[in-house]
């Protein structure tokens, strides 16, 4: 073998030449392909489905236990999301009405209500509500 030989064939490889991958390399570059492919199918059925659900659906539902104390009287309600996106800013409106005409009000705000989420709270009145009518409904809430 000539010198010039041996320099040939101890020469990097050049653009030119490629070189063969090895198992590993293969296994590497399919592992990050199916990797690649599920992260992106998964962005895509999220977008997808969430593009399809029911706007917030809101219900307040007030419970039958009436406390008193100190002369008060607390009424514990709940508000639960049925629907599909989130709702913030939720404006619970409490009423008592006695003949008709109304006696006392009060309101709550919810800042922050997702997807199947109950948020739970009371009103406190000074009359009592087992005396009168009480009407407990969310009047408004904002998307985010």
């Amino acid at each position: 073998m000539s010198e010039s030989d041996s320099q040939a064939t101890s020469q990097p490889p050049t653009d030119q030449q490629q070189v063969p991958q090895s198992p590993a390399e293969w296994i590497s570059f399919v592992i990050a392909v199916i990797i690649l492919a599920g992260v992106l199918g998964g962005v895509g059925y999220l977008w997808a489905s969430d593009r399809k659900q029911q706007p917030p659906i809101l219900e307040a539902v007030t419970h039958s236990d009436i406390r008193q104390a100190g002369g008060q009287y607390y009424v514990s309600f709940t508000v639960i999301n049925t629907g599909g996106e989130t709702a913030e800013t939720v404006q619970v409106v409490a009423e008592l009405r006695l003949d008709g005409r109304l006696i006392e009000a009060g309101e709550q705000q919810i800042d922050f209500l997702s997807s199947q989420e109950e948020v739970a709270g009371a009103f406190i009145f000074t009359q009592n509500p087992q005396q009168a009518e009480l009407t407990v409904r969310v009047a408004s809430y904002k998307l985010p």
